[in-house]
């Protein structure tokens, strides 16, 4: 590896912007007052945060607000009914902070701040204490959030993690030392890769981050250790002058010389985050440790949801010596009505990047629902006798059985998660019942009834 001593690159000093920023960032680049006002009312519900190396290099302004970028990290109207808005306007204006506060709490409350369970299913105990800030899902893999790092360098606007950012601690994942991981691990030697999440694990100091990865170093069960993070995109000075980037990348050779598998799991949502000569070299970086660079992204309207944008970013992925790993479905979480887009349109881009890919680069599974029963790959569209369906499959599952298993459901031109589907009624029982406890059945009953009443 070598360091960055005294490089001519030019050093990111990281600050944040955030909802009391708003006016200083738009005159700095010309946002109207309309825009403004929108992103003040929508911050009051959905996290804003930003900082200048997005803000510099990788908006442009003069695509504003249609750039892919922009739309990325500011909020924008239509994130929020018209009704929520009106209300977050009236008591704004008013300065009832309590109608104000409870508003807040009503709209949060209503775009499903943990999907898929989160709270209810995935959160492991200790006897009969559940364990904060972990979450164990499937069974190789646990997940941590370490306290100190549940926050980003910026904020994604359609990030499923959304509800860590707002300050409500009874909506938030957070452990506040490895303690309890390290006594849960032992007991549960099937555990096999920790996956240290948020927020973003690297907008912790080195000196932070080692105190919780050092002590799974001792785990001798633990054989991968991932890191989730979105710095190499927003902020990828981490890697590079950062006070303590050196270290860092020590701390990353220290974990794959003890013989454990290191995976940086970055979030690339656009080409343009790896078109910097910063992203490059902090991806050169990285690499150098010895660690695995994977990456994946939800598929999002108006940032990412055509074919071309998907080949040129696994593309660029690919070039750089990462690993193309996941197009995700939007999650049914937050502005989610701003940002889906419909399964079959899903199948349509995912296949037809897929197909310009060099076969070395076609690592890459999609598009994938991390839905409560597990990941469900949309393998694509078949056409039968009996009429059109989609084909899918477990590429994970909470039931380790199904992993693998192939079903299907009838096609829709509309719907963009699994509870929106209605599975062939020959799919097996056990896949069902499964899926069940997602609301299949309920998706179902629910458009019988739409449909009984017109």
């Amino acid at each position: 590896m070598t360091l960055l001593a005294g490089s001519s690159l030019e050093v990111g000093r990281f600050r944040a912007y955030g909802p009391r920023h708003i006016d200083e960032i738009g005159d700095r680049y010309g946002l109207s007052g309309d825009a403004r006002e929108a992103i003040r009312l929508i911050s009051l519900v959905l996290p804003f945060r930003v900082n200048d190396y997005v803000l510099s290099q990788l908006i442009d302004w003069t695509r504003v607000p249609d750039d892919p970028i922009y739309r990325l990290v500011f909020p924008q109207r239509g994130m929020l009914s018209d009704e929520q808005e009106r209300i977050l306007s009236v008591f704004s204006a008013t300065g009832d902070r309590s109608r104000l506060q409870e508003a807040v709490r009503t709209i949060r409350a209503d775009l499903n701040p943990h999907p898929s369970g989160q709270k209810e299913l995935n959160v492991p105990t200790l006897g009969d204490v559940q364990i904060p800030g972990l979450q164990h899902k499937y069974r190789e893999t646990v997940l941590y959030f370490p306290s100190q790092g549940q926050t980003c360098h910026a904020y994604c606007t359609y990030c499923f993690r959304w509800a860590q950012f707002v300050g409500d601690a009874d909506l938030r994942f957070a452990a506040p030392n490895p303690d309890q991981l390290i006594t849960y691990l032992g007991r549960h030697p099937d555990v096999s890769d920790v996956l240290i999440t948020g927020g973003d694990p690297m907008i912790m100091t080195t000196e932070r981050l080692r105190g919780h990865i050092e002590p799974l170093l001792a785990v001798d069960t633990v054989r991968t250790i991932r890191i989730g993070s979105k710095s190499p995109a927003y902020w990828p000075y981490r890697y590079t002058t950062d006070p303590d980037a050196d270290d860092l990348l020590r701390l990353f050779e220290r974990v794959v010389a003890s013989g454990r598998t290191l995976a940086v799991m970055a979030h690339y949502s656009h080409p343009r985050e790896l078109e910097t000569d910063e992203a490059r070299t902090a991806l050169a970086r990285i690499r150098g440790t010895g660690a695995v660079v994977y990456c994946q992204a939800p598929l999002i309207k108006y940032v990412n949801d055509d074919v071309d944008t998907w080949a040129r970013l696994w593309r660029l992925e690919f070039a750089a010596g990462a690993v193309p790993y996941y197009q995700f479905v939007e999650r049914d979480t937050g502005p989610h009505a701003y940002f889906r887009v419909p399964l079959a349109r899903s199948v349509e881009i995912f296949h037809g990047a897929f197909r310009t890919l060099p076969g070395l680069a076609r690592t890459v599974r999609g598009p994938v629902m991390s839905a409560t029963p597990g990941k469900v790959i949309v393998d694509g569209v078949e056409e039968t006798p009996q009429g059109r369906y989609f084909r899918l499959r477990f590429m994970q599952a909470r039931q380790p059985s199904l992993v693998g298993r192939p079903f299907r459901a009838h096609y829709s031109p509309t719907a963009a998660w699994l509870t929106e589907l209605e599975l062939d009624p020959d799919t097996p029982d056990d896949i069902m019942t499964a899926i069940d406890g997602g609301a299949a059945r309920i998706g179902r009953w629910t458009r019988e009834a739409a449909h009984a009443q017109s």
